[in-house]
């Protein structure tokens, strides 16, 4: 790209922060360092080392660092008057006398208790990009307030990113907020990107919860939280766009006890909503905070006590707001609880902020009830009480619970939890580090692929720029390079023999405990669920030269997106891309055209079905082949039957008169067998669920080898399942529509006419929430009309159900049209 471009200025600006050294002229350096120095000011007079290096294409700051630097950073915001840059120097030598010198140990690896790993999470275009731009802004990490509309944000970097204004894959970014180190992940909203959000949160130990003021709690919102309490990370809620028409931070808390079933702390109150939107209120100190309106970045603002004689209303309001939140953590809390009733039973105004603070801080470590702030982050309000309520209440990595780290007793113990690809350097994987130490140059075990890698390098990520450090040490997030085989959810330790380690530990643990020892021998960490795809299309390469570059570029993007499945038709030989939805697909499209240089044609887009039986069917088959002078003899008898539980994989049964030796010896190869055989429906050819396999009889001649036996049982369950009554499953969709009450009914004859399901219309302030489910075919290109249909006025958002049976006739349609189109 060439170095004049947009994009490529804001390279520039980045690298001119690093400071005068990598900055275009001395001039436009010296007129730099006059604003406000932010954190990341690596002064050139204590720089070892500076490399430029490239990351996809872009161009990325990499900087080393061996002996010493200086870094300058914000006094911080106090009261009206703009912060003072407070010039600290970090040295090698630790130990010196004097508040303002640390090691370099201290900045590459804080204190654990210093550390706060989270995540910024919500639905699409709820605001969360936009917030960690601000609060990149104002830690130091940024010169300019980067805008989503503008295409100039440090996470969303990529070209689809800056071109669609959404998030699309997560970016992690490092920075310092008075005295503690923040380890951020921007996540995505749309609901195609759903496994992005999983595998962030896997490794998290806190999240901020966006949400619009002015539409609550909404489709993904609900996901991205159950999500977060599936893996029970601690959150804090911040009610975004509180200038926004419509805005209520009433509707909008309401909203949170009432759909996500959470107890909110009402930690402030906002001074105005819309267009009166000016300030909040600070609940537990009973302050007010107003932002400048000459200002133009929000840097600064003036944080004053309330008074009876110029706030009255608001100091009654906020009083009864705070003896509230008082009584619901003490509620919580038996601890505070003791100390209100005991020596502020009398008067709560006596209560210190600190004690508050610190129970408050509790109550959210234990997720019985979620803090609520208030802002607007597009116009620059109340970020920095949020980045401070992220310090104060969210817990560092020795406060979360993690039971296997004691299996490891203070040895490596690591989880890769996202690979991204560099044509130069090869995969660069985002690790997260619970115990030990991780270094350049050394050797790894991963217990899930079972294999040994060395690592080469170490970075601390900034969205698309990274600086190489010498260490990593529990409780920090940080990109290896190196790793060519890991995947998503690998666990990585120091050594194999540190694995058996962990292992023979777990096993007397268990046996102490009188449970099971299964999978004893290797001791995971849990990785992520990876969900089934829904669409599929055809790909081809310009030729057929290009098709082994095709399939590279398809291995790399399926390894940086478990989601992505790509596989290949036994009859027509063409490549098929399974996706989660329309838009994800077309972005994979788009990416092995940018990043891969291929134009590739796709096939048009086709529903992902399933397929069933609905009775049961009993089979035979023999296999009797000779390769060589060694003959194989396979005769198995078996039955498919249909089960009332949801089930992907087929569940294997073997009969009594099976005989035990031979059992144990094949089982292996049955299951392979039958696994095999329900890839592929006997109706459309999609994958078969819902059935149970039972093996009556089994008869293997001796020295048959265990390819053959699979191939039998595979074909006698084919067999089966064509002489069952078969059924085809659709997947439905939960449906989410918002619409003014003007184009309510237009979009339900809509909807009635894609045989969709309307379970309830609910009321959001002036508009209609329609919540239904309908079939994914249905609602292909549903975009498009949705606009047509309501002017423009109308959202929608999809998230998969679950997979119900097609009518008779709608099945026997649509095995018609692809009989036809055969």
């Amino acid at each position: 790209m060439p170095w004049g471009t947009r994009r490529s200025r804001k390279s520039r600006r980045r690298l001119a922060a690093l400071g005068p050294s990598a900055a275009p002229a001395p001039a436009r350096a010296a007129e730099r360092c006059q604003r406000r120095s932010p954190d990341y000011i690596l002064q050139k007079s204590k720089m070892s080392n500076l490399r430029i290096l490239s990351l996809s294409q872009k161009r990325i700051s990499n900087l080393r660092i061996n002996n010493a630097c200086c870094c300058e950073i914000p006094a911080g915001p106090r009261g009206s008057g703009p912060p003072g840059p407070l010039r600290t120097c970090y040295s090698s030598q630790a130990g010196l006398v004097g508040n303002d010198v640390k090691s370099l140990h201290a900045i590459i690896n804080p204190p654990v208790a210093k550390i706060r790993n989270i995540g910024i999470m919500a639905h699409i275009d709820a605001g969360k990009t936009t917030t960690t731009e601000r609060i990149l802004y104002y830690s130091g990490y940024t010169r300019s307030l980067g805008d989503v509309d503008d295409g100039d944000t440090v996470t969303d970097f990529m070209a689809q990113e800056r071109e669609r204004g959404i998030t699309i894959q997560s970016a992690a970014v490092t920075f310092d907020w008075k005295g503690h180190r923040v380890n951020l992940i921007d996540t995505p909203g749309h609901v195609d990107f759903t496994l992005e959000v999983e595998r962030c949160l896997r490794v998290l130990d806190g999240a901020v919860a966006v949400f619009d003021a002015s539409a609550g709690v909404e489709a993904q919102s609900l996901t991205v939280w159950r999500q977060a309490d599936k893996h029970r990370v601690p959150r804090i809620c911040f009610l975004n766009k509180m200038d926004k028409t419509g805005a209520s931070f009433k509707y909008a808390v309401g909203s949170i006890r009432e759909k996500l079933n959470a107890r909110p702390l009402l930690l402030q109150l906002p001074i105005g909503e819309a267009k009166t939107f000016r300030g909040v209120v600070d609940v537990v100190r009973k302050e007010k905070l107003l932002w400048n309106p000459s200002s133009a970045d929000g840097r600064d603002f003036e944080r004053k006590p309330l008074l009876e004689t110029s706030d009255p209303e608001l100091l009654r309001e906020t009083t009864a707001a705070r003896n509230a939140l008082i009584e619901q953590v003490a509620d919580l809390d038996d601890e505070f609880a003791g100390l209100v009733l005991g020596e502020f039973s009398e008067d709560f105004d006596l209560l210190p902020a600190e004690k508050l603070q610190t129970a408050i801080h509790r109550v959210t470590l234990a997720q019985t009830a979620v803090p609520v702030l208030c802002g607007s982050a597009l116009r620059n309000k109340g970020i920095q009480p949020l980045v401070d309520a992220v310090t104060m209440y969210l817990p560092s990595p020795e406060e979360r619970n993690y039971e296997f780290l004691r299996w490891y007793e203070g040895d490596l113990c690591a989880l890769a939890f996202k690979v991204l690809h560099d044509k130069h350097r090869g995969p660069l994987v985002l690790v997260r580090v619970y115990s030990g130490t991780l270094k350049p140059q050394s050797a790894v075990h991963n217990i899930s692929g079972n294999c040994t890698e060395r690592i080469s390098r170490l970075l601390l990520p900034f969205a698309d720029q990274h600086i190489e450090i010498p260490a990593l040490t529990a409780g920090n997030i940080a990109l290896t390079v190196g790793l060519k085989q890991t995947a998503t959810g690998d666990t990585i330790v120091s050594s194999k023999s540190s694995a058996l380690a962990a292992a023979r530990r777990a096993e007397r643990e268990r046996e102490g405990q009188h449970r099971p020892a299964g999978g004893a021998e290797r001791p995971l960490l849990a990785g992520v669920e990876i969900p089934e795809p829904v669409f599929f299309c055809t790909i081809e390469p310009p030729s057929v030269a290009r098709q082994p570059d095709l399939d590279h570029a398809l291995q790399c993007l399926q390894r940086e997106d478990p989601s992505l499945k790509v596989r290949l038709d036994p009859e027509s030989g063409q490549t098929v891309l399974c996706g989660m939805g329309e838009l994800h697909i077309e972005i994979i499209h788009d990416r092995i055209r940018r990043e891969y240089g291929l134009e590739t044609f796709l096939g048009p887009l086709q529903v992902a079905y399933r397929e069933t039986i609905v009775s049961a069917a009993r089979a035979t088959d023999t296999l009797d082949k000779t390769v060589g002078d060694r003959r194989h003899l396979v005769t198995v008898e078996l039955e498919a039957q249909p089960v009332g539980t949801s089930s992907a994989a087929p569940v294997a049964r073997f009969s009594e008169s099976v005989s035990k030796d031979l059992l144990r010896a094949s089982q292996e190869a049955i299951e392979n067998g039958l696994h095999s055989a329900c890839l592929q429906g006997p109706l459309l050819g999609s994958p078969v669920q819902d059935v149970a396999i039972t093996v009556h009889s089994l008869t293997v001649h001796p020295g048959t080898s265990t390819t053959m036996i699979s191939a039998c049982v595979s074909r006698c369950v084919q067999k089966a399942l064509k002489k069952a009554d078969k059924q085809i499953l659709e997947p439905l969709m939960k449906l989410e529509v918002t619409v003014t009450g003007d184009y309510l009914s237009p979009v339900l004859a809509d909807l009635a006419q894609r045989r969709g399901s309307i379970q309830e219309i609910q009321t959001r302030q002036d508009n209609r929430v329609v919540i239904g489910f309908v079939p994914l075919a249905e609602v292909m290109g549903y975009s498009t009309v949705l606009r047509t249909l309501t002017s423009g006025s109308a959202s929608f958002a999809l998230e998969l159900s679950s997979y119900q049976a097609m009518n008779p006739q709608d099945q026997s349609a649509l095995l018609s049209r692809k009989s036809g189109g055969l």
